[in-house]
C-alpha cells in the first residue's frame, strides 16, 4: 500500500512512475511510517507559493510544507508528512544547468522535499552535509546517477 500521493496538476506529458520505486525504496531506507503528496506545478504557481509562504518573489525548484512541527498529544500509527510541491519547469532548467538527466533531478528533488519533511534542513553545513549524504545515499541506492 502506497501512502503517498503523486499528483500533476498542469498535465505534464511525462512518464514520472519510476518515482514510485524511488519514493519506496527511501520509504524503507528512513523508516518513515507517514502520509504525504507530491504535487507537479508550473513555475508560476511556484513563484506564488515562494511569496506566499516564505516571503521570497521568486520561483523555486522545491517547497515542502511538513505538518508534523507540531506534534499531537495522541500517538497514531501513521502520522500524516505534509505536502511537497516541485516545479517541473524548474526541475528540467536545472537538469540542463547542472548536467543531470531529468530523472536525475526529479528524483533528487522528490528525496530532497521527503526529508525535509521529516525535519532536515541544510541552513548550517553539519546539517547540510547531513541532509545531502542521505541524499545521495538514496540515489545511489536506486542506481540514479547522472
Amino acid at each position: 500500500m502506497n501512502l503517498y500521493g503523486i499528483t500533476d496538476e498542469f498535465g505534464y506529458d511525462e512518464d514520472y512512475s519510476y518515482l514510485e520505486d524511488l519514493i519506496d525504496l527511501a520509504i524503507k531506507k528512513l523508516g518513515v511510517a507517514g502520509i504525504f503528496s507530491i504535487t507537479f506545478i508550473d513555475d508560476d504557481k511556484m513563484h506564488e507559493m515562494n511569496l506566499k509562504y516564505r516571503n521570497i518573489d521568486r520561483t523555486t525548484d522545491v517547497l515542502s510544507f511538513a505538518l508534523n512541527d507540531c506534534k499531537d498529544p495522541f500517538e497514531k500509527e501513521i502520522e500524516v508528512l505534509g505536502d511537497i510541491f516541485i516545479s517541473i519547469p524548474k526541475m528540467k532548467i536545472q537538469a540542463i544547468e547542472y548536467g543531470h538527466s531529468e530523472k536525475r533531478e526529479l528524483s533528487f528533488l522528490t528525496i530532497h522535499g521527503l526529508l525535509h519533511l521529516l525535519g532536515y534542513d541544510h541552513m548550517q553545513p553539519e546539517d547540510e552535509k547531513i541532509m545531502f549524504d542521505l541524499q545521495k545515499e538514496v540515489l545511489s541506492d536506486a542506481g540514479i546517477t547522472k
